[in-house]
């Protein structure tokens, strides 16, 4: 199969692409940088120009290939709704192209838009009618019944390994390095789902090749870890303090992520696992932290 695929050479497609090459596709990935080109063709792809503010590339792109494996994202939490509507019209537009196709479209979303479940862990089944990114999650589902396989893979949040340099794993042990305490909110009951890169990169490959038409799909191993215990992790392997925070203190800890720290996400991928039979197989994320490759990193 000849794969489109965007942000190729971010953290997931750095493990994504290699993945597919394995099963015998051809990737071509989008790349905005020379960099990000290099590292593409170095990788054995095939190299796309372009950004996903460029939907005439991302058209190109998608009719020219027989699949398309959306992951890029603008993180820029300065602008989020500016971020959120730029991947909105980039999904549009890949699907697009696809229409009437039959061709797979795996588009990404994460497992905070379902937060708001209360009582037992999130599932596959959980949706909301709009919102940042539920749009484009929505848009993306309902192209099954225009003639593409689609399917979106919500993340956990924190999808770590040592191929992960920007995520928010990262993020919160930088928050604890800078402020001299490893924190959490409250009493740091609320739990965190997580997956492994390379778990992520197979769901992917999965997703493209068998995930029915129409699918949310869940991208879970840890199905929800007490943020207190990530902290402790952290403090343990930074030799700092662990204490719980409240009011004013998150948003100074915490930066941009504050308004996501204390929510509570645990998710499931029960459903995820019987679709596409796909299991896990990848360190956990505690035991991933304690394996202090997080930590090596943060010191070069």
């Amino acid at each position: 199969m000849r794969v489109f695929v965007t942000g190729a050479s971010g953290h997931i497609g750095s493990a994504l692409v290699p993945e597919l090459l394995q099963a015998g596709h051809q990737v071509t990935g989008l790349a905005r940088s020379d960099q990000s080109a290099a590292a593409l063709k170095a990788a054995g792809a095939e190299v796309q120009r372009g950004a996903l503010d460029d939907l005439d590339s991302l058209r190109a792109g998608a009719a020219a290939s027989d699949g398309v494996i959306h992951l890029a994202f603008n993180h820029d939490f300065s602008d989020f709704l500016g971020s959120v509507e730029t991947d909105r019209l980039a999904v549009e537009a890949m699907g697009e192209a696809l229409v009437g196709s039959g061709k797979p479209f795996v588009g990404t979303s994460g497992t905070l838009m379902v937060a708001f479940v209360e009582g037992r862990p999130a599932t596959e089944e959980d949706t909301l009618p709009a919102g940042p990114r539920i749009d484009s999650e929505n848009y993306a589902i309902a192209l099954a019944e225009r003639g593409v396989r689609s399917s979106v893979i919500r993340l956990a949040p924190l999808v770590h390994s040592n191929l992960d340099h920007h995520g928010f794993t990262g993020h919160i042990i930088d928050c604890a390095r800078k402020a001299g305490v490893s924190a959490y909110i409250g009493d740091g009951a609320n739990r965190w789902p997580a997956l492994h890169t390379l778990d992520a990169a197979r769901l992917y490959r999965l997703a493209l090749e068998s995930a029915p038409a129409g699918s949310r799909l869940h991208g879970v191993a840890d199905e929800g870890v007490p943020f207190r215990d990530i902290a402790e992790v952290i403090g343990r392997q930074l030799d700092l303090p662990v204490k719980g925070i409240s009011g004013d203190q998150v948003s100074e800890h915490f930066g941009f992520l504050a308004p996501f720290a204390g929510l509570d996400d645990a998710t499931s991928s029960t459903l995820t696992q019987k679709i596409l039979d796909w299991h896990p197989e990848e360190n956990g994320l505690l035991a991933d932290l304690e394996d202090g490759h997080y930590f090596a990193e943060e010191q070069h």
